[in-house]
C-alpha cells in the first residue's frame, strides 16, 4: 500500500546549535509541519526570521529554496514566467528552439520545490513588500498544490508537500483569507537570557563582565521612549563584534550617555538626537 506523499510529515524541529528557538517557535514549526500549513512569522526586523528557514531546513535535511519579494514582485513568478522577448529573439535570428515552447518556460520557486524528488522548504521572504494582491493570488497554489501552464497545457503537481515559511515585517496587513490558511508565529524580541543565549553561540569565548555590560546598555537603549527604531538582536551582535574588536573596556558602556560606535545601534539622526537631547538634559538637572 503506497503512501501519500502530501500526508502530513512526522518530521520534527528542535532547533540546532547556530540558531536559538524557543519552546513556542519550535511548537510553531512543528505544527505548520503536521497541520501542512504555511507558517507565517512575524516580529520585529533583525530578529532571525529569514534564518529560521534556513536552519529548519538544515535541521530537517531539506533543500532550502528562497524566494525574497520586493515591490514589483507577482505571484505568477514564484510558478514561472514565459520568456517571450527571448523567443521573439531566437525566431529572428532563425534558432530552430523556437519550436518549442518550453525552453521559453523559467520556473519559479514553487515550481521548482513541487517537482522536487526531496520535500524541501520554501522561504517566501517579506511577503508584506509586494502588491495586497499578491497573497491571495497564491491561495489557489498553495491549498491544491498544483498550478496550470496555459502556454504548455500541462498541470503541475507537488510530488511532495513543501514547508513553506513566510516571513512579514507588518508593513501592511495580509489578506483574512490567506491568514486562514496559515499557521502564525510572531518571534516576541528576545529576553535578557535568550539574548545571552543568542551571543553564546556567536561569541562562545566573551568575557562575563563585558557582555553584562553591554546586554545592560543595549536593554537601557531599547527602553528610551520616543525611539523611532529600537536596535535589534542582529544589530546588537554587530555592536559587540565591534567592541571586541576595538577592546573597549566595559567602563565606557557604563559610563556613556551615549554608547560607544552607536552607529551600528541607531540608524537615524532622529534617534541620535534624541539620546542627546537626554544626555543634556540629565547633566543639568541638579545632582
Amino acid at each position: 500500500m503506497s503512501t501519500n506523499p502530501l500526508q502530513p510529515s512526522s518530521e520534527r524541529f528542535d532547533g540546532t546549535e547556530r540558531y536559538v528557538a524557543t519552546d513556542a517557535l519550535k511548537m510553531a514549526v512543528n505544527a505548520a509541519l503536521t497541520l501542512q500549513r504555511p507558517l507565517l512569522v512575524k516580529g520585529e526586523p533583525g530578529t532571525g526570521k529569514t534564518l529560521l528557514a534556513e536552519e529548519v531546513a538544515a535541521a530537517l535535511g531539506r533543500p532550502l529554496l528562497q524566494w525574497h519579494i520586493k515591490s514589483t514582485t507577482k505571484a505568477h513568478q514564484g510558478l514561472y514566467e514565459y520568456d517571450a522577448v527571448s523567443r521573439l529573439r531566437d525566431s529572428q535570428l532563425g534558432e530552430s528552439s523556437v519550436h518549442d515552447i518550453r525552453n521559453y518556460i523559467v520556473r519559479g520557486v514553487l515550481w521548482q520545490a513541487f517537482e522536487s524528488e526531496r520535500p524541501t522548504v520554501v522561504l517566501i521572504d517579506e511577503i508584506d513588500k509586494a502588491d495586497i494582491e499578491f497573497p491571495n493570488d497564491l491561495l489557489r497554489e498553495l491549498d491544491r498544490m498544483e498550478f496550470h501552464v496555459y502556454e504548455t497545457r500541462e498541470t503541475i503537481r507537488a510530488h511532495h508537500r513543501p514547508l513553506i515559511v513566510i516571513t512579514s515585517n507588518n508593513e501592511k496587513d495580509l489578506p483574512d483569507a490567506f491568514l486562514r490558511r496559515c499557521f502564525f508565529h510572531y518571534i516576541a524580541f528576545p529576553d535578557r537570557d535568550t539574548l545571552h543565549a543568542i551571543v553564546a553561540v556567536h561569541f562562545p569565548d566573551i568575557r562575563a563582565e563585558i557582555l553584562g555590560t553591554a546586554l545592560d546598555a543595549f536593554f537601557k537603549l531599547r527602553d528610551v521612549p520616543g525611539l523611532k527604531k529600537k536596535p535589534s538582536t542582529s544589530e546588537f551582535l554587530d555592536w559587540l563584534r565591534l567592541l571586541l574588536a576595538e577592546s573597549v573596556p566595559p567602563s565606557a558602556l557604563s559610563d556613556a550617555d551615549i554608547p560607544p560606535l552607536a552607529g551600528a545601534l541607531l540608524k537615524n539622526e532622529q534617534d541620535l538626537s534624541l539620546l542627546q537631547r537626554l544626555a543634556a538634559m540629565n547633566h543639568r538637572a541638579p545632582r
